[in-house]
């Protein structure tokens, strides 16, 4: 059976990265916590113990988690041509209401539709894959389906 890489772009790799350091940054303090607090007495009714236990243990799972997607991840560097992929972006106007919106198309851990970051994995990214301006894609969405057609393609 082939392994199951993540696609990512090189900036989501990297803000996993931050991520992890951040959280090594904050993990002394965290340990300090339960120590102190164990150091309080009675564990069984000392609720700053069961607290920083549960906030050591958070760190310990967001890390071990984040470790994974780095271990497992695969960067994709998007090439110079006119076709959608990863870390493309592309300009699509909905012909439904003919507004237009401009998305990154990026790795499904790094999807952020408030920053514009649309995941390849996604209804609407999937439907965008590998096609070029000017055509009109209809995507299958849980809430129906509508159109689009693409406007600009950019790396």
């Amino acid at each position: 059976m082939q392994p199951y890489f993540n696609k990512m772009t090189k900036t989501g790799y990297q803000e996993i990265e931050t991520e992890i350091e951040q959280l090594k940054l904050g993990r002394p303090a965290k340990i300090k916590a339960l120590q102190e607090a164990r150091a309080l007495g009675d564990l069984s009714e000392n609720a700053e113990y069961s607290s920083a236990k549960r906030d050591l243990r958070r760190v310990e799972s967001r890390l071990r988690f984040l470790n994974k997607q780095l271990q497992y991840a695969q960067i994709v560097s998007p090439s110079n041509n006119s076709i959608i992929e990863i870390g493309k972006t592309v300009t699509i106007e909905f012909l439904d209401d003919h507004s237009q919106t401009t998305y990154q198309i990026v790795g499904k851990q790094e999807a952020n539709l408030a920053e514009q970051k649309l995941a390849f994995d996604s209804p609407l990214g999937k439907a965008l894959s590998n096609k070029k301006v000017g055509a009109t894609v209809t995507i299958l969405a849980p809430s129906g389906k509508y159109q689009v057609k693409i406007i600009e393609i950019s790396i």
